[in-house]
């Protein structure tokens, strides 16, 4: 990986973040597969440290979260004990979003338990300066990790969406239609004019346009967790900083004030630099 050029670097990187597999990059720039992957790697903990160091002091006013589902290796139902213990199985990646800037404010690649949800909204916690009205969907376990997290007089509502149901085959390649909302508030005063999870749900549709890791029916699924989780880094640093969005003409961390201009690709690429010159230090 150290061999290649900036310029090489940028378009495997781009390829990644288009959501190119590995297989079909390794065709498209010549690049070796290990040295893909390897790069893949670095990037990602590149993009990660600079999340966790940067994305902070937020002015939030309406955060929205949820969980967006995806396996490794294959679904929870068919792995065994051993490839479980090598990370196998059902991952599902938590997002929160600002309602306002778009900003993805946190991320987590883990499970669905009330401990990853815990671990979730206190990272949020740290991020956000004030008290944001959070809407999350019904899962049980956001409910005592917004309370750990934010205190129990956080403006908090869940909103419960209610799909149906239908008999007939070809449905199982659709998505279920939503036939309702139920909004419950479950401490302080939320506005119900703000009670929304689109924004969140719509980035979630973002991340399974743009990574081939979550790509349903097909055979693009990640194969090794923590490349899934170099993936997802990489697609939120490349989503707050260097992607402009369409409704604010600006990057999402332009609009939340913690970056100054639009990213390049070569701004991306350059988190290498800075990684390897802070292991060298």
């Amino acid at each position: 990986m150290n061999r290649l050029t900036t310029e090489k670097r940028v378009q495997v990187i781009a390829a990644l973040i288009e959501g190119n597999s590995i297989n079909a990059i390794v065709r498209m720039t010549g690049v070796a597969k290990h040295t893909i992957l390897k790069l893949l790697e670095d990037m990602g903990c590149a993009c990660a440290a600079y999340h966790h160091r940067c994305v902070r002091g937020l002015k939030v006013r309406r955060l929205q979260a949820d969980e967006i589902w995806a396996f490794c290796g294959a679904k929870a139902k068919n792995v065994t004990p051993e490839q479980e213990l090598a990370g196998w199985g059902d991952v599902w990646t938590w997002t929160a979003i600002d309602a306002d800037t778009k900003l993805i404010v946190s991320y987590l690649v883990g499970g669905r338990s009330t401990g990853w949800a815990t671990d979730f909204m206190e990272d949020c916690r740290e991020r956000i300066i004030g008290n944001p009205q959070i809407t999350t969907d019904a899962h049980k376990p956001y409910l005592k990790a917004v309370e750990e997290a934010f205190g129990g007089d956080a403006n908090y509502a869940q909103l419960h969406k209610i799909y149906g149901a239908s008999d007939e085959p070809e449905k199982r390649y659709s998505p279920a239609t939503c036939i309702g909302c139920v909004m419950k508030t479950v401490s302080g005063v939320p506005d119900p004019a703000h009670v929304s999870t689109s924004y969140v749900e719509r980035q979630n549709l973002t991340m399974r346009m743009s990574m081939r890791r979550f790509t349903r029916l097909t055979n693009g699924f990640s194969k090794k967790l923590e490349n899934h989780g170099h993936a997802v880094a990489l697609h939120f640093m490349y989503y707050n900083f260097v992607r402009i969005h369409k409704t604010l003409r600006v990057t999402p961390a332009m609009e939340a004030g913690i970056a100054g201009h639009v990213w390049s690709m070569e701004d991306l690429v350059s988190l290498l630099d800075v990684r390897a010159f802070a292991r060298a230090a």
